[in-house]
């Protein structure tokens, strides 16, 4: 799996609408439910992993850490972004199996639940 179509799938989702950026805009749909997957970038802080770790397993939310705080602002035309959930049920899915066979192929994506 291609790096560039995980970013372009982000975008997409951007566009569609169905993406909610940021640290507060994430932990907001994930309280309010919206969120169906939750990225955060490999080299956030661990502090702020940890923190969607716990909501993302408390509020039982897929949670994947992948690419870097430049790539994915880059990826959905902002500016740096740690943290991104996608609130859209097939696009949630359909991005959580490329990411998984990214990680399956040894690339940069670590599994949190």
């Amino acid at each position: 799996m291609d790096n560039n179509k995980i970013y372009s799938l982000l975008g997409l989702c951007a566009k569609a609408g169905k993406l909610k950026s940021g640290e507060f805009a994430v932990e907001q749909a994930i309280k309010k439910g919206e969120a169906r997957l939750v990225i955060v970038s490999n080299d956030a802080s661990d502090n702020t992993k940890k923190k969607f770790h716990d909501k993302c397993d408390f509020y039982k939310v897929q949670m994947l850490s992948f690419g870097d705080k430049d790539s994915l602002g880059h990826a959905v035309g902002k500016d740096v972004r740690t943290s991104m959930a996608v609130t859209d049920d097939g696009l949630a899915k359909t991005l959580a199996k490329n990411l998984l066979s990214e990680e399956q192929d040894g690339g940069n994506v670590n599994v949190k639940n």
